[in-house]
């Protein structure tokens, strides 16, 4: 039931909110303008940290409660929600559950947001909810105001509420601030090597998700990107190789898997590509998966890190989920590919 005060009992925004900036600050407002009651639904829960997602749900929901009047305090309620990049259905499903389970009656929900490009096609996906476009007045970007802060630069600061500017402060002095600075790095040099290309490049890469009695087997990233994260076994597709071969190669050289070439083509059971535009930070990189079955029963073989892999080893697929925000990029969405199907 709506308040004589407000058209709705319930505003729901949605945001990654990586930063939290001045112009979410506007469209939190609009939300406590229109409604009782304000769902702030956080995006990438549960992401491993990059330059994209530095912030982890906790600590972006600490941003905003510390920006949030108290006299409003008890008006938030927080929902998180994970990146199911090749499955809306699976996303949009976690949003209304958590939706119903705190509002009921769909009628009393309003959406509120902006349409900012193409990812915000999200916002037609419920006709369920009423939407209120939001117009934003501010130009500013999260993108560009991370990138500011990795670099060193300081000029996000008036773009921020102050107190979250003083989170940020105090987050560059940590050692993950060191790790994820490092990563812009390496990140920038890589579009400029890049730059003088005639068209935007298109990477192509192939990864190993190899299953043996209920474990998956991954490594260890050795370096940049995703520096110290867990993957699949993979990379590049070199210039005159097939890209099942590519796979097989990269699964040989960064586990040292007692296998031939041969002997693992035999276990290939499926493939599939993973395109979503936005999965690496490198640019526009597609991957195929490749999935090997090992058997259900049985030791696992013996491996160890190489290559690119500082580390090779079993991971029960139990592990996976619980460590999920340790994975490089798209990895456990491509697992979890695997694993439903078979």
């Amino acid at each position: 039931m709506t308040s004589t005060e407000y058209p709705f009992s319930y505003a729901l925004v949605i945001g990654r909110f990586q930063p939290f900036h001045n112009a979410h600050a506007e469209l939190l407002q609009q939300a406590f303008a229109s409604a009782q009651h304000v769902i702030v639904a956080l995006g990438s829960h549960r992401a491993a940290p990059n330059i994209k997602n530095p912030w982890t749900t906790v600590q972006r929901e600490q941003m905003l409660r510390a920006v949030i009047p108290p006299a409003h305090a008890s008006r938030v309620h927080f929902v998180y929600l994970r990146d199911y990049l090749y499955n809306d259905n699976l996303w949009a499903a976690e949003l209304q559950a958590q939706v119903a389970a705190l509002a009921g009656d769909a009628k009393a929900v309003v959406l509120i947001g902006h349409r900012k490009d193409s990812s915000s096609y999200y916002l037609e996906s419920f006709p369920q909810w009423e939407f209120q476009e939001f117009p934003q007045r501010m130009p500013l970007n999260a993108t560009r105001l991370r990138a500011s802060y990795f670099r060193g630069a300081r000029d996000w600061e008036n773009d921020v509420p102050p107190a979250v500017r003083a989170f940020l402060q105090t987050f560059a002095r940590t050692d993950e601030y060191a790790r994820l600075a490092d990563e812009q790095k390496f990140i920038d040099r890589y579009k400029q090597d890049w730059s003088a290309a005639p068209y935007p490049p298109i990477f192509v890469t192939a990864d190993a998700v190899t299953f043996k009695s209920g474990h998956v087997l991954v490594v260890k990233r050795r370096g940049f990107p995703g520096k110290g994260l867990w993957a699949l076994p993979g990379g590049f597709v070199e210039q005159n190789e097939w890209v099942e071969r590519a796979a097989v190669r990269e699964l040989r050289e960064e586990t040292g898997i007692a296998l031939t070439a041969n002997e693992l083509k035999k276990f290939i059971r499926a493939s599939r590509v993973f395109d979503h535009p936005d999965r690496s930070l490198r640019g526009r990189t597609i991957t195929h998966g490749f999935y090997f079955d090992l058997g259900a029963t049985g030791d696992l073989p013996r491996v160890k890190g190489g290559d690119d892999a500082a580390k090779a080893f079993w991971m029960s697929l139990n592990d996976v989920y619980l460590n999920e925000d340790r994975f490089f990029e798209d990895h456990v969405s491509i697992i979890t590919h695997f694993v439903n199907r078979f």
